[in-house]
């Protein structure tokens, strides 16, 4: 039986395409999904709060 490869939560995030324009990028988008991710976790109830979690 074959090992499956092991990623991590960023990985897979990471093979999302990135709709972001090349110039325009201040942040991996792995990143703010990961970090909206955590946001609603702890209780945000919109892009306010979740600016507010940064």
């Amino acid at each position: 039986m074959k090992k499956l490869e092991q990623l991590g939560f960023l990985d897979i995030l990471g093979q999302r395409d990135d709709p972001q324009m090349e110039r325009n990028q201040l942040h991996p988008m792995p990143e703010i999904l990961l970090l909206t991710l955590g946001a609603v976790i702890c209780g945000s109830a919109g892009w306010n709060d979740i600016e507010l979690f940064s």
